[in-house]
């Protein structure tokens, strides 16, 4: 078999493979599985949302904790010196 019929051939199945991904899309077992996919990525893109809200409103707690520590040894380091 040389290059060109390797080509051909290639390209054949592409298109046979492309034409059965459209059919079983168009039908309505592909359409529901279709659909359940869509729903499943929504779901994991808002459960990520707020997987990072919540992360994110950790972080600002953990930064102001952070700074109200450094303010009172800041204090006491100013009462020890004084």
């Amino acid at each position: 078999m040389n290059a060109g019929q390797k080509l051909l051939g290639g390209i054949i199945l592409g298109v046979a493979a492309g034409v059965a991904i459209a059919v079983f899309l168009n039908s309505e077992k592909g359409k529901k599985i279709l659909s359940d996919v869509t729903d499943a990525a929504g779901e994991a893109g808002e459960n990520l949302k707020n997987k990072f809200s919540d992360y994110e409103n950790e972080v600002k707690d953990l930064l102001k904790k952070g700074k109200a520590f450094i303010d009172d040894l800041e204090n006491k380091a100013k009462n020890f010196a004084g």
